[in-house]
């Protein structure tokens, strides 16, 4: 199965609709992650895996594919990407419980960059030494918001804040590896298939943290979790598609649309206010995001130019 067609804008406005899923997604975990709730980061990625799987079923029941719509002709495609997924969203629900969301999504933002890099190591994009300098200036931005927390090591920090800081760049890494190995998973797999499998792989990896002390939710408490879930599917399903119809490079950079969103809620729900470093810092990454967007915009027609002046006329 082919990669699909490029569409740009289509793979940009995917990419939108899940970060807004995600984002809210993320206020849900932070919530089932205060002194009241307690919930662990590992079982706080179960719920959010095993109950994207009946929205995935749904989905496929719906366009009339769930016969051919879980086969895999590349499993071990799915471990790695399973791994690196897992991994993702067990460092950055723990950043959550340990940093305000602005700041967790501001360097989340980190993430995107990689992926810039990463798509040139291991995809064999184009990317060239603008588009570099961008992610220069971007991951700089990301060196703002992470400064507060830096100070730590001389006494100026709370010491969680900085292991907050640490575990979200350590999830943003694993997310960057993640929408590599989804953008090459892509070029033989269906969405349906993707996402399905890095559901179950989720839960069944998230299961191996029960030893470390899971706790019984109450009822408001299990909502919220099941609804990360729900949302996550979703998300998920619209973030691979986004992935099916454009580079890597091109919608990644979209992220950044989060951050309105982080903070509005973390302003309404959790009383946050994002400092200096943060507003700085994610200025940066969003000024990064959208020459490379430009560019990328520039280029596209060039190219559009250049087939058409060498296309047979008559």
């Amino acid at each position: 199965m082919t990669s699909g067609t490029s569409s740009p804008l289509r793979g940009i406005l995917l990419k939108c609709a899940s970060v807004t899923v995600f984002t809210i997604m993320a206020a849900l975990i932070k919530a089932t992650s205060g002194p009241e709730s307690g919930v662990p980061p590992g079982q706080q990625v179960f719920f959010r895996s095993i109950f994207a799987v009946p929205v995935i079923l749904a989905w496929l029941v719906w366009r009339r594919e769930l016969r051919e719509g879980l086969y895999s002709p590349r499993p071990l495609g799915h471990v790695y990407r399973g791994l690196a997924g897992t991994a993702a969203m067990g460092f950055g629900f723990w950043a959550l419980a340990l940093l305000s969301l602005p700041e967790a999504t501001a360097i989340g933002y980190a993430s995107p960059l990689l992926v810039v890099i990463f798509a040139g190591m291991f995809l064999g994009e184009d990317v060239r030494a603008f588009r570099l300098g961008m992610v220069a200036l971007g991951l700089c931005g990301v060196l703002v918001v992470l400064s507060p927390q830096l100070r730590a090591g001389v006494g100026e920090a709370d010491p969680l804040r900085l292991l907050g800081a640490m575990a979200a760049l350590t999830g943003a890494i694993c997310a960057a590896l993640a929408m590599i190995f989804v953008r090459k998973l892509v070029r033989s797999e269906r969405t349906s298939a993707i996402v399905f499998w890095f559901s179950i792989t989720g839960s069944g990896l998230s299961l191996l943290t029960l030893p470390f002390g899971w706790v019984l939710p109450d009822g408001r408490t299990l909502v919220l979790l099941v609804m990360t879930g729900l949302l996550g599917g979703v998300g998920q399903i619209l973030l691979t598609s986004a992935y099916r119809h454009a580079d890597a490079s091109v919608v990644a950079p979209f992220d950044y649309v989060s951050m309105l969103l982080a903070v509005a809620i973390g302003w309404w729900f959790f009383a946050e206010v994002p400092g200096l470093p943060v507003i700085l810092g994610s200025a940066l990454v969003i000024v990064a995001g959208i020459m490379i967007i430009w560019r990328e915009r520039r280029l596209g027609l060039e190219r559009a130019s250049q087939r058409k002046a060498s296309t047979p006329q008559g």
